[in-house]
This record gives structure tokens, C-alpha cells and sequence, in this order.
């Protein structure tokens, strides 16, 4: 329990790119590794130089994306003092550190065109030369490279060099985002969840409940499993009660009756949450589908609330002509909530049922 960060796994799509990376770590080539964000690309750079014949040596890491473009060669090749406007001294670049070791580029597709030259002629020459200086200096470097774009649509469009993806494409680890990942979703929650109540001193995990499970499992997850820890960690977090199995999933935190509209305008109240009931004031004077006033009058407060989201539904249904994704569209929701309110509600996905 003590790593933040491990692998955790057993969908075949996952075991695959993770066995794909561990053959390559040995062969002192380069490597290219694929995916969208928060898919562990981190993890698998770190797996290659752990595994292989440079795991002694320095792992060496650079955000290409994190850098102004007129500071992205100083940093991967370093400077002299006196090079450029505040280069008071000289300074070793990230290729020079990771001499006898591994660099791992993060956001390779953000490097400029001037820096993609210099990073070729290094790959083939083995030779870095300084912001201002006349001698290439030798480096031992094996690079490992991350991105989540398609490289060959860049080079097509001209925004990548060719020969440069020729040099460092020796294998592609693809990773497979986590919606493509089965039976990893409740595993990796139960992990994450373990690791949160242990961290909330806990004196047990009770686990999550069937309905917050199912939900996990019906989300599409764009920020993959980073997105998921987070849910995850904030969902045990505002649990209640640490002898009861967590029930309440949020997956969007900035969720508030008080959201502000484009991040500056006056406060507006944002959509529910799926499991979060609407207000007796907001749905009391709420119209109907048809127009009319909800009645006011009720001794089954629950119960109305139901029937009044049955007939909201189902009144879009009808008028998108059963077409979900239209429905989901015309009343605010992803089609995962529709499709989630829709068997709570036990509403029929044609006009027949």
C-alpha cells in the first residue's frame, strides 16, 4: 500500500500493452507509448527503465507540453552562460542528466519543429550540442516517448517529421483506455477505495454498495483511471458513515446550486445529480409535461417526485420519437443518466413497451 502509483489490472486489453511493454524493456531502443490521458503512460516509462539494463541509472522526466517553445531546447539540450537573455550560467540539459539512463518525453506532439530537428539528430548521433556552444557532447540515452495523438495523421498534416517518428517508433505500446478495460473498472474502485479508507483511518472497508458499483461501471470515463481514483477517493471521503457501504457517487465535483454560468455570471442552479432529488420547491412549482401546474397537494412526497420524473421522461420520449440520445440532449443529460433514470423509472425504450 505504500506506491501511489502501480499497476492494477486484469482486463486482457490492459495485461496485453503491459506484456508488450515489459518485452521491449530490455532492447535498448527506443519506444513509443499511446493513449488517452490518465491512462498510466508514466507507469509504462517507468516500467521500461525498471526492467531494463539502464534501471541503475537516472529516469529522467520532461513535460514537453509544460515549457514555452522558446525554453524547450534550452531544457532538453541544455545552455551556455551568456547564450540568451538570462542564461547567467551554464546548465546541463535533460539529455545530458539522463546520461547512462532513461528520458521519458511526455507530450511528444508538442515539440516545435526546431526542437524535433535537434531531438533527430541526437537520436542518430548520439550527440547533444548546447544553446550556444561549438562541441557536441556524447550522451547514452534511451528515450521513451508519450503522447495521445496519432502521430502518422501529424506527420500527414506536417506537423511531425517522418524520419523522426521512424527513429523512435521501434515499438508502440497502445494502451487501452479504461472503458475498453473489462472488469477493471470495480477493481480498480475496490483498490482505490481500500487505499482512501486506510488513509481516513477506517477500522474497516466496507466496500462499495451494488447501486454506486453499477454506476462506476456505466460511466465513459474520458479521464480514464486517473478520473476514476478521483471519484473514487472523493466518494469514500464524503461518506457518512464508515460501517455502511459507500452509496453516493459524484462524478462531477463542481456540481453546486451555486455554480456560476461561463465562470463569471450570476449563480444558477446546475442540473442534479442522478441520486440527488429535487428540491420540494423547485418541483412543486415546476410545470408539467403538459403545461400545467404540478398539484401541490400530496401526502407522499417521494412517490410524486417519481411520477412527475416518469411523466417528464416519457413525455420527451414521446415527443423525440424514442430517440434517446435526442431525449437525453433536449433535458440536460448524458445519455448514460437517461438510460440509468429510465430503468429506475422502468420506462420502456419504444413506443410498444
Amino acid at each position: 500500500m505504500e506506491r501511489a502509483n502501480q499497476f492494477v489490472g486484469q482486463s486482457l486489453a490492459f495485461l496485453d500493452a503491459v506484456e508488450r511493454a515489459s518485452r521491449a524493456a530490455p532492447l535498448d531502443r527506443p519506444v513509443l507509448v499511446i493513449g488517452e490521458r490518465g491512462t498510466g503512460k508514466e507507469l509504462i516509462a517507468e516500467r521500461l527503465h525498471r526492467l531494463s539494463t539502464r534501471w541503475s541509472g537516472p529516469l529522467v522526466t520532461m513535460n514537453c507540453a509544460a515549457l514555452p517553445e522558446t525554453l524547450i531546447e534550452a531544457e532538453l539540450f541544455g545552455h551556455e552562460a551568456g547564450s540568451f537573455t538570462g542564461a547567467t550560467k551554464t546548465r546541463q540539459g535533460r539529455f545530458e542528466e539522463a546520461d547512462g539512463g532513461t528520458l521519458f518525453l511526455d507530450e511528444l506532439a508538442t515539440l516545435s519543429a526546431a526542437a524535433q530537428e535537434r531531438l533527430l539528430r541526437t537520436v542518430e548521433y548520439g550527440e547533444v550540442t548546447r544553446i550556444g556552444a561549438s562541441k557536441p557532447i556524447r550522451v547514452d540515452v534511451r528515450i521513451v516517448a508519450a503522447t495521445n495523438e496519432h502521430l502518422p495523421s501529424l506527420v500527414d498534416k506536417g506537423r511531425f517529421r517522418a524520419d523522426l517518428l521512424d527513429r523512435l517508433s521501434f515499438e508502440v505500446v497502445t494502451l487501452p483506455p479504461l472503458r475498453a478495460r473489462e472488469g477493471d473498472i470495480a477493481l480498480l474502485a475496490e483498490h482505490f477505495g481500500r487505499r482512501m479508507a486506510v488513509e481516513l483511518d477506517w477500522p474497516n472497508w466496507p466496500g462499495f454498495a451494488d447501486k454506486a458499483l453499477e454506476r462506476l461501471e456505466k460511466y465513459g470515463w474520458p479521464g480514464n483511471v486517473r478520473e476514476l481514483r478521483n471519484v473514487v477517493e472523493r466518494a469514500v471521503y464524503r461518506a457518512e458513515d464508515p460501517e455502511r457501504a459507500v452509496e453516493t457517487i459524484n462524478f462531477d465535483p463542481f456540481k453546486s446550486p451555486w455554480a456560476l454560468m461561463g465562470g463569471a455570471g450570476p449563480a444558477s442552479r446546475s442540473q442534479p445529480d442522478e441520486e440527488e432529488e429535487a428540491p420540494a420547491a423547485a418541483t412543486a412549482s415546476s410545470p408539467s409535461p403538459d403545461g400545467v401546474a404540478a398539484d401541490l397537494d400530496t401526502d407522499d412526497f417521494k412517490a410524486s417526485v417519481t411520477e412527475y420524473e416518469k411523466a417528464l421522461i416519457g413525455h420527451a420520449l414521446e415527443k423525440h420519437r424514442y430517440n434517446q440520445r435526442a431525449t437525453a440532449k433536449a433535458l440536460g443529460l448524458s445519455y448514460d443518466q437517461l438510460r440509468h433514470a429510465m430503468k429506475k423509472l422502468d420506462l420502456s425504450a419504444s413506443a410498444d413497451g
